[in-house]
């Protein structure tokens, strides 16, 4: 399945969109849960334009530059609404490169464990203070009011979900330093 092309289909049934605004989008907001790199996002346009999901318009920007500005058609909205609609068995396990090294946590002496621990930790907090951030300027846009029918509203629960995340990762890692600690 091309779950880029139901991200897509999303981001442009909220609004007409350029190649540029789609893939500074996977970098900001979408990336929170989902990542997608130029190389593929391009290519992934071409194939909803020749499947007839999206339609462009070449606009004129600035005296010369020439950019395309996407648009989703009802066959793709029809399209993103039987994904939407469609029930999903819970995901495999993502893939954590700092589990598999605490996995092995007893082939490494207690100072490169601490060490990476820590790394870990400093990493997760400034992530968490991005989430912040974001959900501070999310929440100031509508006015400290979200509910349900906002169209920011999905934005909200992505963004409240990875605070989540990130917040009880922060907690495990400190939980596990204390625990390091007691056995020193």
């Amino acid at each position: 399945m091309r779950v880029l092309k139901y991200a897509i289909l999303g981001l442009l049934d909220q609004k007409e969109l350029s190649g540029y605004d789609i893939t500074r989008l996977f970098k900001e907001e979408v990336g929170n849960f989902w990542s997608a790199k130029h190389s593929q996002i391009y290519p992934e346009l071409k194939r909803l334009t020749e499947e007839e999901f999206i339609c462009y318009e070449t606009v004129i920007q600035g005296k010369k530059l020439e950019k395309k500005m996407y648009s989703i058609t009802e066959e793709g909205r029809a399209e993103l609404s039987k994904w939407l609609t469609t029930i999903d068995p819970i995901p495999e396990t993502t893939k954590d490169e700092f589990m598999l090294k605490a996995y092995f946590a007893s082939s490494m002496s207690i100072e490169e464990l601490k060490q990476q621990i820590d790394n870990q930790l400093s990493s997760r907090k400034v992530k968490l203070t991005f989430l912040k951030k974001r959900m501070d300027d999310l929440l100031e846009q509508v006015n400290h009011h979200i509910t349900v029918s906002s169209p920011q509203f999905g934005h909200y629960l992505v963004l409240s979900r990875a605070q989540d995340r990130e917040t009880s990762y922060i907690n495990w890692l400190e939980r596990t330093l204390n625990l390091i600690e007691k056995e020193q």
